[in-house]
């Protein structure tokens, strides 16, 4: 399978997509709280998703090679469960961490991003790494820019997270995105500068980075569903996850709406301008 380059057409799809997905989560941010089980989590994003965006839940049904298919509309992986953890009736409780990870289908193109959510009040360590892992990914997409190479992303997500005291999870990693969930390129949260894929304009990625507060070692969750992954020492483990365009001169996040958390403040304005990224958000919501 071969990069795809989106065209204007493409681009504006995407940015659509983009948006709306991250609706969902600003939909859902005021019910995480202690006592909600994961499912209503699920079915409120599923009735938004359907009945308010007209938007189509990726993951119901997606059923990759050797998989069994996904049953639910999002994904929710609490604590020390990495990623693709599956809704169920176990109410969150005060002191979980939770993902919640969501990819809308709008016109065809897939809009997928991911947050973390504190629930109650959580202890110092697990807002550390929560705060750590979204500095971690941003450290990733502010090096976006044509000539770049997937490489240097990955080394600076690593060397990033490793000076931190945690660990970069090396079994999964970001991927291309467009009329389909999963396209090329790999993108790796680790890696050697110059290495891997040139980046040129066109191409749509996600930079969705699994950090582990203890070691990056994982396996099969305990629930043996062919889905949810663990960490094996049982530490927490974080992830957030944007949708990135390589524009001409760097880059667009296309999973920024009003409700998405602040851009840190070391990330620098974009190539040749003024304008720190923070100003996607309006150029996204313009998209209808």
């Amino acid at each position: 399978m071969s990069i795809t380059y989106k065209d204007a057409q493409g681009m504006e799809g995407m940015r659509v997509a983009g948006r709306l997905a991250s609706e969902v989560l600003d939909y859902l941010t005021p019910f995480v709280k202690p006592g909600i089980t994961t499912n209503e989590i699920d079915r409120l994003a599923h009735d938004y998703m359907t009945q308010v965006q007209g938007t189509i839940p990726a993951t119901l049904g997606y059923q990759p090679s050797g998989y069994a298919a996904y049953p639910k509309s999002l994904c929710t992986s609490v604590n020390h469960q990495v990623c693709h953890g599956i809704p169920n009736d176990k109410a969150l409780k005060k002191g979980d961490i939770v993902n919640i990870d969501v990819t809308v289908i709008k016109d065809g193109w897939h809009g997928d991003t991911s947050r973390m959510y504190l629930v109650g009040d959580v202890s110092i360590a697990a807002k550390r790494l929560c705060s750590i892992t979204y500095d971690a990914m941003w450290q990733g997409i502010m090096r976006v820019k044509p000539g770049v190479r997937l490489g240097d992303i990955g080394f600076a997500i690593q060397t990033f997270t490793e000076k931190q005291g945690f660990s970069v999870v090396r079994e999964f990693c970001g991927h291309g995105i467009g009329l389909k969930f999963h396209e090329e390129p790999q993108v790796l949260h680790y890696g050697r500068p110059g290495t891997l894929e040139e980046l040129k304009p066109g191409m749509t990625f996600t930079i969705e980075p699994m950090i582990n507060a203890g070691k990056r070692d994982i396996k099969d969750g305990p629930e043996k569903d062919g889905w949810s992954i663990v960490t094996r020492d049982h530490s927490l483990s974080a992830q957030w996850e944007h949708t990135v365009l390589v524009t001409e001169t760097g880059y667009e996040v296309l999973t920024l709406s009003s409700g998405s958390p602040p851009i840190p403040a070391f990330v620098p304005a974009l190539p040749g301008t003024s304008v720190r990224p923070a100003a996607v958000q309006s150029t996204a919501d313009s998209a209808a």
